[in-house]
């Protein structure tokens, strides 16, 4: 990991939500090699407790704070330990998300014909459209709900919300995950302007298709040629490539250093090779 560059942020509290995903990983590796004591949260207790090890034997300071972010009572529980450890949290980033083949059709678009042929719009299940909802949304709220209440007690903090280019132009075959995204970066503008007279900011990132570990296979053939989607999104965005993690370190800092975007709140700020962008033609 190369960083930018490396704002001083040793008196911050940062809480990740989603910490044991390969992005919200990196972020905790950035922000704790930037000095800020680091709070990993995720239901996967196994990985969390490994990347606190990883950043703590890098040098930086980070505790392991396993919770399901559905849970209201763990999120309350993981705030207490995270204080009893480095203090308040003031800055909370909502990285807990994702998708499910439950709420995904297997067609792009819809013919007369598909009906009874494949996974169509009309055979999507209300608990997996209900369970990426959750997942997006319900994830957002309770730990906004939880780590915002000393922010607001503080009069100052910082609310980083991750949300998807989905959100703008959303994609064929994922019409829940891409309507959860919508809807948190319109619940990031509702926050950003009711914590306002508290001194709280409130922004997204909105990350457009990025090259990892966890989806190669997806994106790529066994021979290393792009998949006929991957191909398609290449060809939509104006960049030519897929984003790598360190993409989005930039304006993590960015909107993590109240010096530098200290008026900047209710954001929705695209990282995507332009895709949201083009239209096309």
């Amino acid at each position: 990991m190369k960083l930018p560059y490396i704002p001083d942020l040793s008196d911050e509290v940062i809480a990740v939500t989603g910490a044991s995903g390969v992005l919200m990983s990196g972020f905790a590796e950035a922000l704790a090699e930037c000095g800020a004591r680091v709070a990993l949260i995720d239901r996967n207790v196994e990985r969390c407790l490994a990347e606190t090890e990883k950043i703590k034997n890098l040098g930086g300071r980070a505790v392991a704070a396993p919770a399901d972010c559905l849970d209201k009572q763990a999120l309350e529980n993981a705030e207490k330990l995270i204080a009893g450890t480095f203090g308040h949290v003031t800055t909370l980033i909502n990285g807990a998300g994702g998708n499910d083949p439950r709420a995904q059709c297997d067609n792009e678009t819809m013919s007369p014909g598909d009906l009874g042929r494949m996974k169509t719009f009309f055979d999507l299940g209300d608990e997996g459209f209900r369970y990426v909802f959750d997942l997006n949304i319900m994830t957002a709220l309770l730990s906004t709900q939880v780590f915002a209440k000393g922010m607001t007690e503080a009069k100052k903090g910082n609310i980083i919300n991750i949300s998807s280019m989905n959100a703008i132009r959303p994609l064929t075959k994922i019409p829940a995950y891409s309507a959860a995204k919508a809807a948190l970066s319109n619940l990031t503008q509702w926050l950003a302007v009711h914590f306002a007279p508290c001194g709280i900011r409130c922004n997204a990132i909105a990350p457009g298709f990025f090259a990892t570990k966890q989806n190669h296979s997806l994106l790529y053939e066994n021979d290393g040629t792009p998949t006929a989607r991957t191909g398609k999104i290449l060809s939509g965005t104006p960049m030519g490539r897929l984003g790598e993690p360190d993409d989005l370190l930039g304006t993590l800092l960015w909107l993590t250093t109240e010096s530098a975007s200290g008026f900047v709140t209710g954001a929705l700020i695209p990282v995507d090779g332009g895709f949201s962008a083009f239209s096309g033609v």
